[in-house]
């Protein structure tokens, strides 16, 4: 089965796939299959998770960086390599040169978390900070290219990346030969495309769903128009799938060969990444959570077996601070509230005891008694709770409410 790529190149076959699998064999990891048994039982069938985010680097991105470099020729290795990235693919590209001894620069956002910086550099580029958007980081990665003859490697929008993105496909047929369903994120959309080209050359039936941030979707819009649509603007804590404007050469592949493109919320992100923490014991980043976003939020959608593909964990300390919290609020585990009591002796205790009474757990309290908004003896309580789930978020305000308290939200 021969898909077609637009452009100069030829067209993308299963024995490419299979090509980049051999050339990856020793350097890539084929990575772990894991059962989720709260996952099983809320499909309704199998749920395994491909572990992408124990590949090398944390993702899949090394797999296409490595075959598209080792493609290079003697001269275009002999000038390095060049990418722009806020992390995965900077990773991927960096231990990719090292590994082919490929001088390589990487340009990243100035905002980019500093642990990513820091691997990127570890794996060997040269980092280069540039730009507050990826579109400036972009610009200035290719005017490196123009000015010195360094070769461009781009995310996604390349045969070779797509190829080597595939052999996570081969992978999911061998480790999960009876699978019905792939789940798999999508941002330019490199991964999924490589992913349909390998199964569904050897699995017609299998069914193949890409999941988009709803803040950074393309891919709807660009497919209903039949060509690639850019986004006017891109907002999701998903930096892995967080593209404007899906590629070129993995529009068509996907248009073609994926048969669903599905979108997630910033809570359902945020749950399902706190979900794999919890139950799955895997540190998973937003991207490589969207998948079990997807499952989470219409389990019932999905025919069994099903592989939701975890395609990478490298999140920022901070960012996955503020993320569980986040994903403890959606879930219904952490309940923010105002209230107005009466300000005299004893009154802050009576709160926390009426807390206590419906079994809430106080994180944080903040108490302002000065105030042009409040009455001479009233005082302002914030509350930062642990809670149980959503009922007990409800528990609770009841209980308030039933104590005298005026609670505000």
């Amino acid at each position: 089965m021969t898909y077609r790529t637009p452009g100069p190149f030829p067209p993308l076959i299963l024995d490419d796939v299979r090509g980049a699998q051999k050339m990856l064999s020793g350097v890539a990891r084929t990575t772990g299959m894991e059962g989720s048994r709260h996952l099983t039982a809320l499909v309704g069938a199998p749920v395994h998770l491909k572990c992408e985010n124990l590949q090398r680097t944390g993702s899949f991105k090394l797999r296409g960086a490595y075959v598209r470099i080792a493609g290079l020729s003697p001269v275009e290795r002999a000038a390095g390599v060049v990418a722009a990235s806020a992390g995965n693919h900077a990773q991927g590209v960096a231990l990719a040169s090292s590994l082919l001894g490929v001088r390589s620069t990487v340009f990243m956002p100035l905002g980019a978390p500093l642990p990513k910086v820091a691997a990127t550099r570890e794996y060997g580029a040269e980092v280069h900070l540039h730009g507050h958007v990826v579109d400036e980081t972009l610009a200035a990665a290719e005017e490196y290219a123009e000015r010195t003859g360094a070769v461009f490697i781009h995310p996604f929008d390349h045969p070779d990346i797509i190829a080597g993105q595939g052999t996570v496909g081969l992978e999911i047929l061998e480790q999960c030969p009876e699978v019905r369903t792939i789940v798999v994120g999508i941002g330019g959309g490199g991964l999924a495309a490589g992913i349909a080209v390998a199964v569904k050359a050897l699995r017609p039936d299998v069914r193949i769903v890409g999941v988009q941030a709803a803040g950074a979707a393309g891919y709807p819009p660009s497919l209903a128009a039949g060509h690639p649509v850019a986004l006017d603007s891109v907002q999701t804590m998903a930096d892995g799938i967080k593209v404007g404007r899906p590629g070129d050469i993995p529009f068509g592949l996907v248009q073609e060969l994926v048969d669903e493109v599905r979108t997630v919320s910033e809570d359902e992100l945020s749950s399902a990444l706190l979900l794999c923490l919890e139950r799955a014991k895997m540190v998973v980043e937003p991207a490589g959570a969207s998948p079990v976003a997807a499952l989470l939020s219409d389990p019932k959608a999905f025919r069994g077996p099903v592989v939701a593909v975890l395609s990478g964990g490298n999140v920022d300390p901070l960012l996955m601070q503020r993320i569980l919290t986040h994903g403890m609020a959606a879930a219904g585990r952490y309940l923010s509230l105002r209230l107005r009591l009466t300000d005299r002796p004893g009154a802050l205790a009576a709160l926390l005891g009426t807390l206590s009474v419906a079994d809430a757990n106080v994180l944080d309290v903040s108490h302002v008694r000065t105030d042009p908004r409040l009455g001479l003896t009233e005082a302002e309580v914030e509350l930062h709770l642990e809670t149980k789930g959503r009922e007990h978020c409800e528990e609770v305000a009841a209980a308030l409410r039933e104590a005298g308290y005026l609670v505000m939200g």
